[in-house]
């Protein structure tokens, strides 16, 4: 299967300015995040990482227009995420992006050829069967195309959800504890997989871990805690 070449450079594809969510709660407002600014070029990783309950998830979801800040800005690929409506919103991710979760996220009826297809009938694209077969093969799982997720492995659903998320040629991936629920061979396994696709593709890549030798093969890096950055590596002055 032949992997589209990556595509060229360009200034930032995310660049998040003063962000900030604030929600209600019986005591008064809480800031779940405050004050997030950076910038990610294309074809750069980024790994969010911190504690349990520190915010990493809900800055994945406000990055990836799955929710909206109640302050600041996201603009991806050069759009505002907040001048859009939900569908635009949804449009641009289905346009843009990749996800892969920790939970899999694969429909329990469909085979894996299936759930990889169907990003690509979503976006009218000829041959997916032949694409997503072919993005299966890539993974290692050219013998399981017929099987439903209930009999393939955690680390076998997974490398489907993988070719799930870059049969559509995204952009930007978001991946959300991809490792999390995996033992830690299977979790090496898969993380190696994933650095492989994203160096071959030339997709950006922002990753949320609890894992620090995850983190640590990324680009550059975010460390949450109680909403707010405390520590980042490999950005540009």
């Amino acid at each position: 299967m032949s992997i589209a070449s990556p595509a060229p450079l360009s200034r930032s594809v995310l660049d998040c300015r003063s962000l900030g969510k604030r929600v209600a709660v019986a005591d008064g407002p809480l800031d779940l995040l405050a004050d997030i600014s950076f910038s990610l070029p294309e074809g750069e990783s980024l790994a969010i990482v911190g504690a349990s309950g520190s915010g990493k998830s809900t800055l994945l979801a406000l990055l990836a227009g799955l929710d909206l800040p109640s302050s600041g800005s996201v603009m991806l690929a050069g759009t505002d995420l907040a001048s859009l409506d939900e569908d635009g919103r949804a449009r641009l991710r289905g346009r843009l992006a990749g996800f892969v979760f920790q939970s899999f996220q694969l429909l329990p009826e469909l085979t894996a050829l299936e759930n990889v297809m169907l990003p690509l009938e979503l976006a009218s694209r000829k041959g997916a069967r032949d694409i997503a077969a072919g993005w299966l093969e890539r993974v290692g799982l050219g013998k399981r195309l017929e099987h439903t997720p209930r009999t393939l492995s955690g680390g076998e659903q997974q490398r489907v959800a993988l070719a799930r998320a870059f049969c559509t040629g995204p952009r930007i991936l978001f991946a959300d504890e991809p490792t999390g629920s995996l033992d830690t061979h299977t979790g090496e396994k898969i993380a190696d997989l994933l650095f492989e696709l994203n160096r071959e593709t030339g997709a950006t890549l922002v990753l949320v871990t609890h894992d620090e030798a995850l983190a640590a093969r990324c680009s550059a890096s975010l460390r949450i805690a109680a909403g707010r950055v405390v520590e980042q590596r490999g950005f540009a002055a």
